[in-house]
């Protein structure tokens, strides 16, 4: 009993391995599941309780589960039937293909990572790069809305930080789940964001089996009262201005509805809009066919000079944040009274039929949207100056220019967000914003827009053309003006 035994290094090695494994998987695996698990309920009643928001019970469901569910649709198999018919492949294969896709688009929503570290984050990045304010809301429609309905924010598109400033206003409300571009397919931000239970969307995939597996997950998410939040607009918008409604994820939603069933379909209109866009000239660059691409390294050159800019400018005490970032919550539209006052179902419309009634939500959902987008101080001065790009206007005309455009607008029914009620002050901050950005200049008493800069400045007045009535191509160079009237 007591000899020794001697055994190979490589065994040695091998056991100290197993019993590693085994210490892993049995002792400290389920300890740290169990403490997450805890951290997550902690939240859960937390934010039930403080906030009254319920998670519904499909954003909390294991992301494996859902995925199986996916994967063994009826309609998903039956899709993938007919391409293994039409490709002439093995129905495994394509079955791979299914399961492939539903691993790309499910997330795996976390409370903890959404409520405790998303939340931080983005409140943290809002508020270092703008003053962030929510400015109109109609909060007695926004009451009213049925708690059984599966609401669906829907906003235009700026910006990239669109997505951090909604999150950070609404997490208070709601965890909304968004469909991303697959730009964010990247590591180690690709897994923080499932985290925070957004899921993945190729814009443009002009694979059926793929479009069948997306449009599956969509409808589940929205039949088990998922809040969601989508851009109809598809993309960033490149000249300012609002872009038409793209029908895809609104179609999904849609084609399912039941307006009978248990959960309405409520659409809730955002408005965003910025004082100063950080991709504004990246945007712009995109409308001129004369301009090159730029490389990866020259668009990391340029990012990395601003940040040095902005932080020199900080240690100087010279800094200011890039104006004010505001959001609007306007009157929600409820596809139960849609469809009673249209008479419309959408389930009995093949595709032909129902493509023009879902353009006709999209339509009315652009409008909404287009009503509440918020009127900040730059988009103001930018839309007065433009009037006159080669006159020049003193500052008391720019303010009293200025001032009637304001009545005008809040006559048209227009969110004009004023800070500390003080429209002088509003407008100095209009005319402080741009002449620090050498958009505009003064020289002599007078304000002129800078005339290198016009397409810029047309790129902020855009932003509430809707109530100006601004031409399209108004002010722009002659290559920007042709691209956009096309």
């Amino acid at each position: 009993m007591t000899q020794l035994v001697a055994l190979p290094l490589w065994l040695v090695a091998l056991l100290s391995t197993l019993a590693l494994v085994a210490v892993l998987e049995w002792v400290l695996l389920p300890s740290v599941r169990w403490y997450f698990r805890r951290k997550v309920r902690g939240v859960l009643d937390e934010i039930s309780v403080r906030l009254r928001i319920e998670v519904p019970p499909f954003k909390l469901t294991r992301r494996q589960a859902l995925i199986d569910r996916l994967v063994s649709d009826p309609r998903v198999l039956a899709a993938a039937d007919a391409v293994a018919r039409g490709e002439g492949a093995p129905r495994d294969v394509v079955l791979q293909r299914v399961d492939r896709y539903a691993r790309e688009i499910v997330p795996a929503f976390n409370a903890y990572v959404y409520f405790r570290f998303g939340y931080w984050v983005a409140k943290t990045i809002a508020k270092a790069i703008y003053r962030v304010r929510l400015g109109y809301t109609d909060a007695a429609a926004l009451a009213a809305i049925h708690p059984r309905s599966t609401v669906v924010f829907v906003m235009n598109h700026r910006s990239n930080m669109d997505y951090v400033l909604v999150s950070f206003l609404a997490a208070e409300r709601v965890a909304l789940s968004y469909a991303v571009g697959e730009w964010a397919r990247i590591w180690p931000l690709q897994g923080l964001i499932r985290a925070m239970g957004a899921y993945f969307v190729r814009r443009n995939s002009g694979d059926p089996l793929y479009r069948m597996v997306l449009q599956r997950y969509v409808q589940m998410a929205t039949e088990g009262g998922v809040p969601q939040a989508m851009y109809p607009e598809g993309g960033l918008t490149h000249d300012g201005r609002l872009r038409e409604p793209k029908l895809g994820l609104l179609d999904y939603m849609l084609k399912g509805f039941d307006p009978r069933g248990e959960r309405d379909v409520v659409f809730v209109p955002v408005g965003i809009n910025y004082d100063r866009v950080i991709e504004d000239r990246t945007l712009l660059r995109k409308l001129d066919p004369h301009a090159a691409p730029r490389s990866l390294a020259a668009s990391t050159g340029i990012a990395v000079r601003h940040l040095g800019h902005v932080l020199l400018q900080g240690a100087l005490g010279r800094r200011f944040r890039h104006g004010y970032a505001c959001v609007n919550f306007g009157a929600p539209l409820s596809m139960r009274a849609w469809v009673a006052r249209q008479r419309v179902d959408f389930r009995a419309l093949d595709d032909a039929a129902r493509r023009p009634a879902v353009a006709a939500v999209g339509r009315a959902l652009m409008d909404r949207i287009g009503e509440v987008v918020p009127v900040l101080p730059v988009p103001l001065v930018a839309s007065v100056l433009l009037r006159d790009p080669s006159g020049g206007l003193s500052e008391l005309e720019l303010k009293a220019a200025v001032n009637a455009l304001i009545e005008d607008i809040e006559a048209a029914g227009g969110h004009v967000y004023v800070p500390r009620q003080d429209r002088d002050y509003a407008i100095t901050v209009g005319i402080r914003m741009l002449t620090l950005r050498h958009l505009v200049s003064e020289s002599e008493g007078l304000f002129r827009a800078v005339p290198g800069e016009l397409a810029t400045l047309a790129y902020y007045a855009n932003s509430i053309a809707q109530f100006t009535g601004a031409a399209r191509a108004e002010a722009l160079p002659t290559t920007l003006a042709a691209e956009l009237a096309a």
